[in-house]
Order: structure tokens, then sequence, then C-alpha cells
């Protein structure tokens, strides 16, 4: 999460939306995160069953919490930091492109470039 010269957490607001709803976030955090503090906590569903699929991990191991970020498909929620503007969607892919490589326009780590 972002944090000001003390180290404290920032306490700016950022928006997004997802699926075309407004969400509020604390700047630095994840999209998964500022779901869950939203109250989101399914974002697909599996593939076979249809249950619903969310955050599992939370540290990019698992492939569960797939979101379309903007022009990037098929991101981890779990370590994309969400910026202020972002169009975060339900991905409709099955998995990503490439499992082994980071969103593209955005560095490792997640920041924008």
């Amino acid at each position: 999460m972002g944090r000001d010269s003390e180290g404290h957490v920032s306490k700016e607001r950022v928006t997004f939306t997802f699926d075309g709803s407004p969400v509020q976030a604390q700047r630095g955090q994840t999209v998964a995160g500022a779901l869950l503090a939203g109250g989101i906590v399914a974002w697909g569903v599996t593939r076979s069953g249809g249950r619903p699929r969310g955050l599992f991990c939370g540290i990019g191991a698992c492939f569960d919490c797939l979101v379309d970020v903007n022009e990037d498909r098929a991101v981890r929620a779990c370590l994309v930091p969400v910026n202020s503007g972002d169009r975060v969607e339900t991905s409709t892919s099955a998995e990503p492109d490439d499992a082994l490589s980071q969103p593209s326009g955005r560095p490792e780590g997640g920041q924008k470039a």
C-alpha cells in the first residue's frame, strides 16, 4: 500500500471502475485489495460449475483472481496496484496469455511506467 514520507499508509483515495461501476480505493492498494475493501468478494467464475471465484492465495502464486485492467487481459488482481481511472473488468479469458509475463505497459511489480 502507498505510504507517505513518514511511513504512514496513504489516506489518498483513487477512483476506478469495476464492470462499469465506480469503486473507491486507497492509493497503492492492489486491485484485489480494493475490490475486497469495497465488498466485492468474487469477480469471476470457475470454468467447470460456474462457481464464484475471487482472491485465493493473495501472493500471485495462483491464477484465481484474474481480471482485465484497461488493455491488459487476465492479470492477477492481487499483484497489480489500482490507479485512478483504471477500468477493471471481469476477465473472460480462461487463463493468462502468458502466465509468466507481466501485464503490458507495467514493469515488474505492476507500477505504471
